[in-house]
């Protein structure tokens, strides 16, 4: 086995682990990821890696954009997109400018050197902004706007960068100019991602086979974000417009065999390229420092990081808080505000301003930089410097930081699913009374079973709508979802001992497992639910004496529904 392939095992196994130790350090996985890279990367039996920015711009970026943008709700993506829009450009290009500034006076880079810097570190990365979100139990609101920044400032962030370094080689940079550009690439990058999406969804549409609704599925970021660069617009938002229009209507024009199946592919994906990802970029510290120590002594640059990292993170602080409150503000002054209009509150914007880490993005567009482009070997170490100052110490004190601002999911989200449900639910019942009427062939028992089964997880649905269920029914919708599940062990022990015995085959199993495990998932599914109601249900009695010491397993959000105190 060669060296690439070696080193390749072995970074998939350090993702595996890091991600099983997640859950006893209670450290996100990416913060751990990262530092694993970094150790692993002083280990001289390893490989020195040299990351290519072109795999991290043609191979990790797009399927991981397109993943996000897929399961991005429109609807939610709309409803901000003023403040998304705003972040993504407005405050990429103020980051470059003060980081541009800051590094030119304090760090005595050329003016072209310092702005490519502050275009490299400008944009918060979509992958470690997903990473740790989904993680926290952050508030819907917040990561809806996170995850919509994130999937457009690496656009912009990217050709500011494209500017500068222009800029630099030619001595000339023109604001009209830069800014047609800037329309131009954008532009033109959301109408080929648009058209790619409109082809495949047409072409879905006339498929009946999940193995290749997958692979097409897959293969789409690639197309549109090759497309895209190929006529030199932005392959970021092609990538992202095309996992929005496809994401939107993929419910409607996919077999259910395939979304059953596409989640689980994503997910998988996304883990594996996630891992690679945060463990590249520590593997690239000892390859930077040993570059950029023979210029510079430690202690200078290190104070140089420290500025550039503290620019960073303070020009975000400073930016979020006017522009989350000047349309309010503007609607107050001019009379036009609805009382009803939601108004966000601090604690959301401070996690808002809190939350810019950067990753993957900032390191290849640093290792993109030709090799004689004034203050390379610097610009790669403060571009680490940033990466690891806001992934680590922004990323390790967020949990904290959300648990005290209380920012976390308030159940609205959950009540929209019970509500849908609902209507789902009476929508069968009904189409079961109208085929009833005409329809002699079934008998009506068996009629009125199929609708006695509807009208009961609509009775059930609407408790949990109205908070209306009690301990005892949590105990025993547990103990039956748990029956269940015992049954279905029994049948599938069953099942493995007549193959093993020689009474069915391999094949027939594998026919036979479909519906065990759709069953499977459905009732831990059920569990999950039942358990999480149940511990909210004890918590709220057993604290509602005594409301300073709730339970210690108590995770923010029950504590938050049930009005205990942490």
């Amino acid at each position: 086995m060669g060296a690439v392939e070696t080193f390749i095992l072995i970074l998939l196994a350090v993702t595996v682990f890091v991600a099983v130790l997640e859950s006893y350090v209670n450290i996100p996985y990416p913060i751990l990821l990262v530092l694993t890279g970094a150790l692993l990367g002083f280990f001289p039996i390893l490989p020195n890696l040299q990351l290519n920015p072109q795999v991290v711009f043609l191979l990790l970026l797009p399927p991981l954009l397109y993943s996000a943008a897929l399961l991005t709700s429109w609807r939610d993506f709309k409803a901000h997109l003023h403040y998304i829009g705003s972040l993504a450009i407005g405050l990429v290009v103020f980051t470059t400018l003060a980081v541009g500034v800051v590094a030119h006076y304090t760090v005595d880079l050329p003016w072209a050197a310092a702005f490519a810097l502050g275009a490299i570190v400008s944009p918060p990365d979509a992958v470690a902004a997903t990473a740790l979100c989904q993680r926290l139990g952050v508030h819907p609101r917040i990561v809806t706007v996170l995850e919509g920044e994130s999937l457009i400032n690496d656009a912009s962030g990217l050709v500011v960068y494209k500017m500068a370094i222009a800029a630099a080689a030619t001595g000339v940079f023109s604001l009209w100019d830069a800014s047609l550009s800037f329309a131009y690439v954008s532009i033109g990058g959301i109408i080929i991602g648009l058209i790619v999406g409109k082809l495949v969804v047409e072409l879905q549409r006339r498929l009946d086979s999940p193995p290749i609704q997958i692979t097409i599925s897959l293969l789409t970021s690639f197309a549109s974000y090759l497309l895209a660069e190929e006529i030199h617009v932005s392959g970021v938002l092609s990538t992202v417009a095309a996992g929005l229009y496809v994401g939107r209507l993929a419910p409607e024009i996919l077999l259910p065999a395939t979304r059953l199946q596409l989640q689980p592919v994503w997910q998988t994906i996304v883990f594996i390229l996630n891992g690679m990802v945060f463990i590249l970029i520590g593997l690239q510290l000892p390859t930077i420092l040993s570059n950029i120590l023979n210029h510079k002594q430690l202690l200078d640059l290190i104070g140089s990081a420290v500025m550039v990292s503290g620019t960073v993170i303070i020009v975000r602080l400073l930016w979020v808080f006017p522009n989350a409150y000047a349309p309010y503000f503007s609607a107050w002054w001019h009379k036009r505000l609805d009382q009803e209009a939601f108004i966000p509150p601090w604690q959301a914007v401070l996690v808002i301003g809190w939350t810019g880490m950067r990753g993957i993005v900032s390191l290849a567009a640093a290792l993109a930089i030709p090799e004689d482009f004034a203050g390379r070997d610097l610009i790669l170490f403060l571009t680490f410097s940033v990466i690891f100052a806001t992934l680590v110490l922004q990323g390790l004190t967020l949990p904290t930081l959300i648990q005290r601002l209380k920012v976390v999911d308030d159940g609205v989200a959950e009540q929209e699913e019970l509500s849908a449900r609902i209507q789902a639910i009476q929508s069968a019942i009904a189409r079961i009374d109208e085929l009833a009427m005409h329809e002699k062939q079934v008998s009506p028992d068996r009629v009125n079973r199929l609708r006695a089964h509807y009208e009961d997880r609509i009775h059930y649905l609407m408790l949990r709508l109205n908070n209306d269920v009690d301990c005892d029914r949590h105990e025993s919708d547990a103990a039956y979802t748990d029956m269940q599940q015992e049954a279905l062990k029994a049948a599938w022990r069953t099942v493995i001992q007549l193959r093993n015995e020689g009474q069915i085959n391999d094949e027939t199993l594998h026919r036979i497992q479909g519906f065990f495990d759709i069953e499977d998932a459905r009732l831990r599914r059920d569990l999950e639910v039942a358990e999480k109601e149940r511990h909210a249900m004890e918590c709220a009695c057993c604290n509602e004496v005594n409301k300073e010491k709730p339970c210690q397993d108590c995770s923010p959000a029950v504590l938050e529904k049930t009005g205990v105190s942490g």
